[in-house]
């Protein structure tokens, strides 16, 4: 067959597939990455997002941690390190508000900030020997807290001031942490037995729900949005990215074929983001509730970056934002990346196909 007819059949075809609704509008669009990295910072990462802002961390000279705030642009970065503080971690943001800890005489404090250095909360518990947030949602905000001579970690959910402090530590359990919150559902692990268990609450330690899967040696929850929750569980000793509906039973493996590990660290909607180990190199990930649905987001980043993590995920319906980060192999550091992708109006892909059919007719007549 000649070439150009092949190629104008394959079109033909692709397009009338996209016209059926057998392809996705997100396989009409690619994604944009931008470098978030601060002038003048020797290491940076971006852990979550939400809105147009995106939160982590940035090292000076000193190579001393500052919590960072961008708004979708490396200029933009806001340091967030706390006055008196030797370092400090952002590792969540809902709205306004970012959370994470920062270091005081070398002890962890749970923190929450409101966009500033300045609007600084410290969240340490009473009698907590340390502390540190790891999610937030509206006016909730999940981690963990030591407790005893033993420093016995306890998961914990605030409500904007260390006094709202309410311990989730689950009876039986040997250690705790909540990592995730969807403004009524918490997620995290409780260990039992020996074994880290995702699980989830609902405000209280008598709440939790064990989502471990029977037949797994370990499991845990890392990113929680609607009624879905993310993580990793362990499988024949590797390390797979799973999805979970609320119960142990509605486990699913998004372990992609031919990795060697694989977590995930975040979710919104039907989407969820994390990495996959091949050989010595992990690549930022993307799935749609399957193991076969992953896409590869390293693809999407300049060649000379190696070890890309997604971190986070959210949409406003017309964009999407992924912060992760990347290894720079020119700059030797790890530098805050963003993965932006346009999403196409409902029905915008049909149309297109469908006027791209016409023309292809048209043009052949």
């Amino acid at each position: 067959m000649h070439v150009a007819n092949r190629e104008y059949r394959r079109s033909a075809f692709v397009a009338a597939l996209v016209v059926a609704g057998q392809l996705t509008p997100c396989a009409l669009a690619q994604w944009t990455v931008t470098n978030l990295h601060p002038a003048g910072t020797t290491y940076s990462t971006a852990n979550g997002v939400s809105g147009t802002q995106q939160v982590g961390y940035a090292a000076g000279a000193n190579f001393q941690a500052r919590a960072a705030l961008w708004n979708r642009t490396a200029a933009s970065w806001v340091n967030l390190n706390p006055a008196g503080a030797s370092q400090s971690y952002a590792f969540g943001t809902s709205g306004s508000q970012q959370v994470g800890n920062a270091y005081f005489g070398g002890l962890s404090r749970a923190s929450l900030w409101s966009g500033t250095a300045a609007s600084w909360v410290d969240l340490n518990p009473a009698g907590a020997g340390d502390s540190t947030a790891f999610g937030a949602f509206g006016t909730q905000q999940v981690g963990s807290a030591t407790f005893g001579l033993d420093n016995v970690s306890h998961a914990g959910l605030w409500g904007g001031t260390a006094g709202s402090w309410i311990d989730l530590h689950p009876a039986g359990a040997s250690a705790s942490q909540a990592t995730c919150t969807s403004g009524t559902q918490q997620g995290g692990l409780a260990r039992i037995g020996g074994i880290n268990h995702a699980g989830l609450w609902n405000g209280s330690a008598a709440s939790w729900v064990d989502l471990h899967p029977a037949t797994l040696t370990d499991s845990l929850i890392l990113g929680i949005n609607g009624s879905q929750q993310v993580g990793r569980a362990t499988v024949g000793g590797f390390d797979h990215a799973s999805l979970w509906s609320g119960t142990a039973a509605s486990w699913v493996d998004l372990h992609p074929a031919g990795a060697d590990y694989s977590w995930a660290y975040g979710n919104f909607g039907s989407q969820q983001v994390g990495f996959a180990t091949f050989g010595i190199h992990s690549h930022a990930a993307l799935w749609t509730g399957a193991a076969g649905s992953w896409v590869d987001l390293s693809t999407y980043v300049p060649s000379w970056f190696s070890d890309t993590l997604a971190n986070g995920i959210w949409s406003d319906g017309a964009t999407t934002y992924i912060a992760g980060q990347g290894f720079n192999t020119i700059t030797q550091r790890t530098e805050a990346l963003l993965w932006t992708q346009t999403v196409p109006a409902p029905g915008a892909a049909g149309v297109l196909a469908l006027g791209g059919l016409l023309a292809i007719r048209r043009r052949r007549r």
